[in-house]
């Protein structure tokens, strides 16, 4: 009697990464919690923070002020790196995917173009501080839209990088035009800058809520597109061979990315390299496959914002620096090495 050769049974899924990098987060939003220059009791920070969880009732012992300033302030602002963060990165991950490019980030179709343009009209003609956030989103949809429909000129096989170079030309026009609208408005420059750096003030939840159904959605959409993603590392005439639409999944995947990048943007101004940054970090540690390296780099993503704004609120005693500014004095060496070491770089 023969033997019977089974089918090889599949993979299980390694959940010992996914493991260190919730662990990574919980002690990234620790600290954040814990440490600020109000010097409240770091204990009592986290027991006030648990009150708040439904069905849990705990006495921290805090003065209504110190209360305030935990809830109101330190919860938002490390829950917002978290959201920021997260969908930088995994926006990142995913424009890297698609375009077959470990160099394309989540600003590479114009969208930090697109935003800074909508954000400085606001600032320079002195609209209401309420519509900023709003013409930034506005400006980042708007300029990929323009970008698309560039590469769409290029008729129905245009690849990944036709559409590229459009976003680089849409992107070098929206800059002249904001460039134009801060030397025609030379008092608001340093508003203009400020918002450029990047920063996650907050005085309560509302940029959280603002934010929060746009990252879902777009969490959503780019994991359920992780295993089209790998498809399409093989290139896009072998992924179609394979039964994927490559123009489809480009447009949906991009689509994605950039809902979430310019709501990000939106509400934390341009913050550099985390879409870099973050998905170059988890493929060393997990590979390339995006089934592992889209979920963790979301929650890479939210661990390292969340220790840059740590950063940028504690390393300058009696002020705060640009979260912009840590976050690139750390991705620009960052990206140097990757150049550096990379001989080519996939287009």
């Amino acid at each position: 009697m023969s033997a019977v050769t089974l089918p090889a049974a599949p993979p299980r899924p390694r959940l010992g990464p996914v493991a260190v990098s919730l662990g990574v987060l919980v002690a990234a939003a620790a600290g954040s919690l814990v440490l600020g220059p109000a010097g409240v009791d770091p204990w009592r920070a986290i027991v006030e923070a648990l009150d708040h969880i439904p069905l849990v009732s705990l006495d921290s012992g805090l003065s209504s002020q110190e209360s305030a300033i935990v809830w109101q302030i330190r919860v938002p602002r490390m829950v917002l790196a978290g959201l920021v963060g997260a969908t930088l990165a995994g926006s990142g991950a995913a424009y890297q995917g698609v375009f077959r490019n470990p160099l394309a980030d989540p600003y590479l179709l114009g969208v930090a173009a697109g935003a800074g343009l909508g954000a400085t009209a606001a600032i320079v003609f002195t609209l209401p501080a309420a519509t900023v956030a709003p013409l930034a989103f506005a400006g980042a949809v708007v300029a990929v839209v323009v970008a698309y429909g560039l590469a769409r000129l290029g008729g129905p096989r245009r690849s990944g990088a036709t559409l590229i170079l459009s976003g680089v030309a849409v992107a070098a026009f929206f800059t002249a035009l904001q460039t134009y609208l801060q030397q025609q408005h030379a008092d608001t420059i340093r508003q203009v800058f400020s918002w450029i750096l990047g920063r996650l003030a907050t005085t309560g939840w509302g940029d959280v809520r603002l934010l929060l159904p746009y990252a879902i959605v777009s969490w959503i959409v780019l994991l359920a597109h992780r295993r089209h993603l790998d498809v399409m590392a093989v290139g896009e005439e072998e992924a179609a061979t394979l039964g994927v639409d490559p123009g489809r999944v480009r447009l949906v995947v991009v689509a994605a990315a950039t809902l979430g990048a310019a709501a990000a943007v939106a509400v934390s101004g341009l913050i550099a390299f985390v879409g870099i940054i973050v998905p170059h970090i988890v493929r060393l540690a997990v590979g390339v496959s995006h089934r592992m390296l889209l979920p963790i780099s979301l929650i890479g993503g939210a661990a390292f914002l969340m220790v840059a704004d740590l950063l940028a609120r504690t390393v300058q005693s009696g002020g705060e620096l640009p979260i912009g500014v840590v976050t690139a004095f750390v991705g620009a060496p960052f990206f140097a090495f990757i150049l550096a070491t990379r001989h080519e770089v996939a287009a």
